[in-house]
Protein backbone atom coordinates (compact mmCIF):
# COMPACT_ATOMS: atom_id res chain seq x y z
CA UNK A 1 0.00 0.00 0.00
CA UNK A 2 1.19 3.49 -1.16
CA UNK A 3 1.64 6.14 1.78
CA UNK A 4 -0.22 9.63 1.38
CA UNK A 5 2.27 12.42 0.97
CA UNK A 6 -0.05 14.36 3.78
CA UNK A 7 0.42 15.55 6.89
CA UNK A 8 -0.52 12.99 9.95
CA UNK A 9 -0.66 15.09 12.86
CA UNK A 10 2.03 14.56 14.63
CA UNK A 11 2.20 16.96 17.14
CA UNK A 12 5.59 18.07 16.71
CA UNK A 13 7.00 20.55 14.73
CA UNK A 14 9.54 22.45 13.69
CA UNK A 15 11.20 23.39 17.02
CA UNK A 16 11.06 20.23 18.81
CA UNK A 17 14.19 18.68 19.81
CA UNK A 18 15.10 15.04 18.89
CA UNK A 19 14.53 14.58 22.81
CA UNK A 20 10.79 15.69 22.72
CA UNK A 21 10.36 13.32 19.71
CA UNK A 22 12.12 10.45 21.93
CA UNK A 23 10.20 11.20 24.89
CA UNK A 24 8.57 7.96 26.54
CA UNK A 25 10.74 5.89 23.83
CA UNK A 26 13.36 3.11 25.01
CA UNK A 27 15.57 1.67 22.79
CA UNK A 28 16.94 -0.44 24.61
CA UNK A 29 18.96 -3.03 23.11
CA UNK A 30 18.41 -1.57 19.66
CA UNK A 31 21.54 -1.01 17.37
CA UNK A 32 21.46 1.98 14.53
CA UNK A 33 24.11 3.55 12.58
CA UNK A 34 24.50 7.19 11.83
CA UNK A 35 27.00 8.19 9.19
CA UNK A 36 28.30 11.99 10.39
CA UNK A 37 27.69 10.66 13.52
CA UNK A 38 29.86 13.02 14.75
CA UNK A 39 28.94 16.33 13.50
CA UNK A 40 26.39 18.75 13.11
CA UNK A 41 23.05 16.85 13.09
CA UNK A 42 24.07 13.62 12.90
CA UNK A 43 25.86 14.14 16.16
CA UNK A 44 22.74 15.58 18.24
CA UNK A 45 21.22 12.26 16.84
CA UNK A 46 23.76 9.93 18.08
CA UNK A 47 23.27 11.78 21.15
CA UNK A 48 19.72 11.86 21.26
CA UNK A 49 19.70 8.03 20.05
CA UNK A 50 22.33 7.03 22.77
CA UNK A 51 20.40 8.64 25.41
CA UNK A 52 17.05 6.57 24.63
CA UNK A 53 19.56 3.36 25.17
CA UNK A 54 20.23 2.43 21.58
CA UNK A 55 23.83 1.62 20.83
CA UNK A 56 24.76 3.78 17.90
CA UNK A 57 27.33 3.13 15.04
CA UNK A 58 29.38 6.17 13.69
CA UNK A 59 31.32 5.48 10.67
CA UNK A 60 33.56 8.46 9.84
CA UNK A 61 35.72 9.41 7.00
CA UNK A 62 38.01 11.74 9.89
CA UNK A 63 38.04 9.05 12.81
CA UNK A 64 40.41 11.09 14.87
CA UNK A 65 37.94 14.22 14.69
CA UNK A 66 35.23 11.67 15.24
CA UNK A 67 36.53 9.60 18.36
CA UNK A 68 36.85 13.22 20.25
CA UNK A 69 33.63 14.14 18.97
CA UNK A 70 31.69 11.10 20.37
CA UNK A 71 33.65 11.07 23.70
CA UNK A 72 31.39 11.03 26.85
CA UNK A 73 28.49 9.52 24.88
CA UNK A 74 27.75 6.05 26.36
CA UNK A 75 27.18 3.03 23.63
CA UNK A 76 28.72 5.50 20.43
CA UNK A 77 31.15 3.16 18.13
CA UNK A 78 33.48 4.08 15.73
CA UNK A 79 34.28 2.91 12.72
CA UNK A 80 36.29 3.95 9.55
CA UNK A 81 34.45 4.76 6.01
CA UNK A 82 34.66 7.46 3.18
CA UNK A 83 31.49 7.05 1.21
CA UNK A 84 33.26 9.19 -1.51
CA UNK A 85 35.36 6.25 -2.11
CA UNK A 86 33.48 2.68 -2.64
CA UNK A 87 36.61 0.64 -1.61
CA UNK A 88 35.54 2.05 2.00
CA UNK A 89 32.53 1.23 2.08
CA UNK A 90 33.03 -2.05 1.02
CA UNK A 91 35.59 -2.37 3.71
CA UNK A 92 33.21 -1.11 6.36
CA UNK A 93 30.42 -3.01 5.63
CA UNK A 94 32.00 -6.06 5.14
CA UNK A 95 33.89 -5.67 9.00
CA UNK A 96 30.56 -4.70 9.93
CA UNK A 97 28.52 -7.48 8.60
CA UNK A 98 31.39 -9.95 10.21
CA UNK A 99 30.32 -8.52 13.19
CA UNK A 100 26.63 -10.86 13.34
CA UNK A 101 24.57 -8.09 14.59
CA UNK A 102 21.25 -6.75 12.73
CA UNK A 103 20.29 -2.89 12.44
CA UNK A 104 17.27 -1.55 13.53
CA UNK A 105 18.17 1.75 12.00
CA UNK A 106 20.41 3.13 9.35
CA UNK A 107 19.95 6.80 9.14
CA UNK A 108 22.12 7.94 6.18
CA UNK A 109 22.96 11.89 7.32
CA UNK A 110 26.29 12.32 6.09
CA UNK A 111 26.59 14.64 3.05
CA UNK A 112 28.59 17.58 1.52
CA UNK A 113 26.72 21.03 -0.29
CA UNK A 114 27.85 23.38 -2.65
CA UNK A 115 31.28 22.33 -3.05
CA UNK A 116 33.85 23.55 -5.72
CA UNK A 117 33.60 21.02 -8.62
CA UNK A 118 35.72 18.21 -7.50
CA UNK A 119 35.75 14.29 -9.40
CA UNK A 120 35.96 11.30 -7.50
CA UNK A 121 36.41 7.72 -8.63
CA UNK A 122 35.85 7.47 -12.14
CA UNK A 123 34.97 11.04 -12.54
CA UNK A 124 32.06 11.08 -10.61
CA UNK A 125 30.42 14.45 -9.56
CA UNK A 126 31.48 14.41 -5.71
CA UNK A 127 28.17 15.88 -4.08
CA UNK A 128 26.21 12.79 -6.24
CA UNK A 129 29.14 10.21 -5.31
CA UNK A 130 29.00 10.99 -1.89
CA UNK A 131 25.49 11.95 -1.00
CA UNK A 132 23.61 9.40 -2.80
CA UNK A 133 25.58 6.43 -4.63
CA UNK A 134 28.08 5.72 -1.54
CA UNK A 135 24.76 5.51 0.96
CA UNK A 136 23.32 3.79 -2.07
CA UNK A 137 26.02 1.02 -2.10
CA UNK A 138 25.95 1.23 1.68
CA UNK A 139 22.85 0.09 2.64
CA UNK A 140 22.29 -2.87 -0.57
CA UNK A 141 26.08 -3.84 1.11
CA UNK A 142 24.37 -3.66 4.71
CA UNK A 143 21.42 -5.01 3.74
CA UNK A 144 21.70 -8.46 5.20
CA UNK A 145 22.29 -7.01 8.57
CA UNK A 146 19.30 -4.83 8.34
CA UNK A 147 16.60 -6.11 10.53
CA UNK A 148 13.22 -7.47 9.12
CA UNK A 149 9.94 -6.81 10.74
CA UNK A 150 10.86 -3.51 11.65
CA UNK A 151 13.84 -1.70 10.60
CA UNK A 152 14.30 1.62 8.96
CA UNK A 153 16.03 3.29 6.65
CA UNK A 154 16.38 7.24 7.29
CA UNK A 155 17.67 9.21 3.87
CA UNK A 156 18.51 12.81 5.26
CA UNK A 157 17.66 14.91 2.04
CA UNK A 158 16.83 18.85 2.28
CA UNK A 159 14.89 21.16 0.87
CA UNK A 160 17.78 21.70 -1.83
CA UNK A 161 15.91 19.14 -3.87
CA UNK A 162 13.65 21.92 -5.23
CA UNK A 163 16.47 23.05 -7.37
CA UNK A 164 16.90 20.53 -9.73
CA UNK A 165 15.45 16.74 -10.33
CA UNK A 166 17.65 13.89 -11.89
CA UNK A 167 19.90 15.43 -14.64
CA UNK A 168 19.70 12.05 -16.69
CA UNK A 169 21.70 13.56 -19.60
CA UNK A 170 24.86 14.38 -17.56
CA UNK A 171 24.13 13.12 -13.65
CA UNK A 172 27.99 14.02 -13.16
CA UNK A 173 27.78 17.96 -14.25
CA UNK A 174 30.74 17.45 -17.12
CA UNK A 175 28.71 19.94 -18.54
CA UNK A 176 28.54 23.02 -17.22
CA UNK A 177 28.82 22.34 -13.39
CA UNK A 178 26.37 24.53 -10.70
CA UNK A 179 27.28 23.87 -7.51
CA UNK A 180 24.10 24.70 -6.26
CA UNK A 181 22.16 22.78 -9.32
CA UNK A 182 24.66 19.57 -8.09
CA UNK A 183 23.72 19.73 -4.57
CA UNK A 184 19.73 19.86 -5.82
CA UNK A 185 20.69 16.52 -7.79
CA UNK A 186 22.10 14.60 -5.17
CA UNK A 187 18.95 15.46 -2.38
CA UNK A 188 16.58 14.86 -5.01
CA UNK A 189 18.37 11.13 -5.21
CA UNK A 190 18.05 11.32 -1.56
CA UNK A 191 14.66 10.84 -1.68
CA UNK A 192 14.17 8.86 -4.81
CA UNK A 193 16.27 6.17 -3.34
CA UNK A 194 13.99 6.14 -0.18
CA UNK A 195 11.00 6.04 -2.72
CA UNK A 196 12.36 3.03 -4.31
CA UNK A 197 14.12 1.01 -1.09
CA UNK A 198 10.34 1.47 0.57
CA UNK A 199 8.80 -0.65 -2.02
CA UNK A 200 11.68 -3.32 -2.46
CA UNK A 201 11.80 -3.58 1.20
CA UNK A 202 8.41 -3.13 2.43
CA UNK A 203 7.64 -7.02 2.22
CA UNK A 204 9.89 -7.62 4.46
CA UNK A 205 8.72 -5.16 7.20
CA UNK A 206 11.99 -2.94 6.03
CA UNK A 207 10.49 1.30 5.88
CA UNK A 208 12.53 3.55 4.30
CA UNK A 209 12.13 7.26 4.43
CA UNK A 210 13.90 11.06 3.24
CA UNK A 211 13.19 14.03 4.96
CA UNK A 212 14.19 17.74 4.99
CA UNK A 213 16.20 18.22 8.49
CA UNK A 214 15.39 21.87 8.47
CA UNK A 215 18.32 25.07 7.68
CA UNK A 216 20.64 25.03 10.20
CA UNK A 217 24.00 26.62 10.84
CA UNK A 218 26.78 23.22 10.72
CA UNK A 219 30.08 22.19 9.51
CA UNK A 220 27.79 21.47 5.92
CA UNK A 221 28.15 25.06 5.07
CA UNK A 222 32.38 24.71 4.96
CA UNK A 223 32.82 24.80 1.29
CA UNK A 224 30.67 28.36 0.91
CA UNK A 225 33.04 31.70 1.19
CA UNK A 226 31.98 34.14 4.33
CA UNK A 227 31.14 36.36 1.75
CA UNK A 228 28.73 34.69 0.13
CA UNK A 229 26.58 33.67 3.45
CA UNK A 230 26.83 37.45 4.29
CA UNK A 231 25.31 38.12 0.77
CA UNK A 232 22.40 35.10 1.52
CA UNK A 233 21.56 37.01 4.63
CA UNK A 234 22.71 34.47 6.20
CA UNK A 235 25.41 35.68 8.84
CA UNK A 236 26.86 39.26 9.92
CA UNK A 237 30.36 40.32 9.20
CA UNK A 238 31.85 38.85 12.85
CA UNK A 239 30.38 35.36 11.64
CA UNK A 240 26.98 35.94 14.06
CA UNK A 241 23.88 34.10 12.40
CA UNK A 242 21.06 36.40 11.65
CA UNK A 243 18.56 33.74 11.24
CA UNK A 244 16.42 35.35 8.15
CA UNK A 245 14.58 32.20 7.24
CA UNK A 246 14.67 30.89 11.02
CA UNK A 247 17.45 28.88 11.35
CA UNK A 248 16.84 25.88 13.78
CA UNK A 249 19.58 25.01 16.64
CA UNK A 250 21.36 21.34 15.19
CA UNK A 251 18.96 19.78 18.53
CA UNK A 252 15.62 20.73 16.70
CA UNK A 253 17.49 20.01 13.10
CA UNK A 254 18.27 16.17 14.41
CA UNK A 255 14.46 16.03 15.66
CA UNK A 256 13.04 14.91 12.17
CA UNK A 257 15.64 12.45 10.98
CA UNK A 258 15.01 11.13 14.47
CA UNK A 259 10.98 10.96 14.30
CA UNK A 260 11.79 9.23 11.06
CA UNK A 261 13.33 6.47 12.86
CA UNK A 262 12.01 5.60 15.96
CA UNK A 263 8.35 7.33 16.15
CA UNK A 264 5.51 4.80 16.60
CA UNK A 265 3.31 7.31 14.38
CA UNK A 266 4.76 5.99 11.67
CA UNK A 267 4.34 2.54 12.01
CA UNK A 268 2.69 0.41 8.45
CA UNK A 269 4.15 3.72 6.48
CA UNK A 270 7.11 4.57 4.37
CA UNK A 271 8.33 5.53 1.08
CA UNK A 272 7.45 9.13 2.04
CA UNK A 273 9.38 12.55 2.02
CA UNK A 274 9.25 14.27 6.33
CA UNK A 275 10.01 17.91 7.55
CA UNK A 276 9.54 19.38 10.77
CA UNK A 277 8.42 15.50 11.92
CA UNK A 278 5.27 15.21 10.18
CA UNK A 279 4.98 14.06 6.53
CA UNK A 280 5.45 16.87 4.42
CA UNK A 281 2.72 18.01 1.79
CA UNK A 282 3.33 18.02 -2.18
CA UNK A 283 4.95 21.70 -3.04
CA UNK A 284 2.70 23.72 -5.11
CA UNK A 285 3.51 25.05 -8.66
CA UNK A 286 6.52 28.22 -7.42
CA UNK A 287 6.80 26.92 -4.16
CA UNK A 288 10.56 26.87 -3.83
CA UNK A 289 11.20 25.86 0.31
CA UNK A 290 8.29 23.95 1.71
CA UNK A 291 6.78 20.48 0.19
CA UNK A 292 8.00 18.12 -1.96
CA UNK A 293 8.75 18.37 -5.58
CA UNK A 294 6.86 15.56 -7.92
CA UNK A 295 10.60 14.58 -9.68
CA UNK A 296 11.69 13.54 -6.31
CA UNK A 297 8.35 10.99 -5.04
CA UNK A 298 7.73 10.32 -8.73
CA UNK A 299 8.18 6.16 -8.78
CA UNK A 300 9.49 5.63 -12.02
CA UNK A 301 12.50 8.27 -11.99
CA UNK A 302 13.11 6.26 -8.76
CA UNK A 303 13.24 2.85 -10.43
CA UNK A 304 15.17 4.60 -13.33
CA UNK A 305 18.08 5.97 -10.55
CA UNK A 306 17.92 2.93 -8.42
CA UNK A 307 19.10 0.69 -12.01
CA UNK A 308 21.77 3.42 -12.91
CA UNK A 309 23.20 3.39 -9.06
CA UNK A 310 23.32 -0.41 -9.09
CA UNK A 311 25.06 -0.16 -12.75
CA UNK A 312 27.68 2.25 -11.36
CA UNK A 313 27.98 1.40 -8.39
CA UNK A 314 27.76 -2.35 -8.99
CA UNK A 315 25.85 -3.08 -5.62
CA UNK A 316 22.35 -4.41 -5.69
CA UNK A 317 20.82 -6.17 -2.64
CA UNK A 318 17.85 -7.30 -4.99
CA UNK A 319 19.11 -8.06 -8.21
CA UNK A 320 17.67 -11.10 -9.14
Amino acid sequence: MTTAQHKIGSGFGATSTADDVLRGIDLTGKLALVTGGYSGIGLETTRALAGAGARVVVPARRPDVAEQALTGIPGAELDELDLADLESVRGFSERFLASGRTLDMVIDSAGIMACPETRVGPGWEMQFATNHLGHFALVNRLWPAIAPGGARVVSVSSRGHHFSGIRWDDVHWRQGYDKWGAYGQAKTANVLFAVHLDKLGRDAGVRAFALHPGGIITPLQRHLPKEEMIERGWIDEDGNVLNPEGFKTPQQGAATQVWAATSPQLDGLGGVYLEDCDIAEPAPEGEERLGVKDWAIDPEQAARLWQLSAELTGVDAFAA
